[in-house]
């Protein structure tokens, strides 16, 4: 992925959080259990910080465009976002409690992917002081 490429992902991924944040808030905050509105809205929480994370990782990359190390951290982000927020969102639109299950491999994949960040960054001659 290109620094653009990744931009765009994480523009995208922010309209969606603040659309699904909006529909939560209006629509399903009043029919659902509070505990399943509660995992919805850590959801749409984790894919607004991670789609921020993603935004500055396209930084990165169109600082440093030789590595390839911010393309691969962008497409484990978005694949953690979509395994962790994604079956979350499942969840709460009455997917099967199997479903569940996905989740914390999500939230390691997006733990693993910060920890490969900071030794990418730390590790990058173009970023260096």
């Amino acid at each position: 992925m290109k620094a653009r490429a990744i931009w765009v992902a994480a523009a995208l991924s922010l309209a969606m959080a603040t659309a699904l944040g909006a529909f939560g808030t209006h629509a399903l905050r009043p029919i659902l259990a509070p505990e399943r509105f509660a995992s919805f809205d850590i959801a749409v929480t984790y894919q607004f910080f991670h789609s921020l994370g993603l935004m500055g990782i396209g930084f990165l990359q169109w600082k440093d465009p030789s590595n390839r190390s911010f393309r691969r951290i962008a497409v484990a982000l978005l694949l953690g976002m979509l395994i962790f927020c994604g079956s979350i969102y499942a969840l709460t639109f009455g997917a099967p409690k199997g479903i569940a299950m996905l989740a914390p491999i999500g939230g390691g994949t997006l733990i693993l992917t910060w920890v490969f960040a900071a030794i990418s960054i730390w590790r990058s001659r173009a970023l260096a002081d």
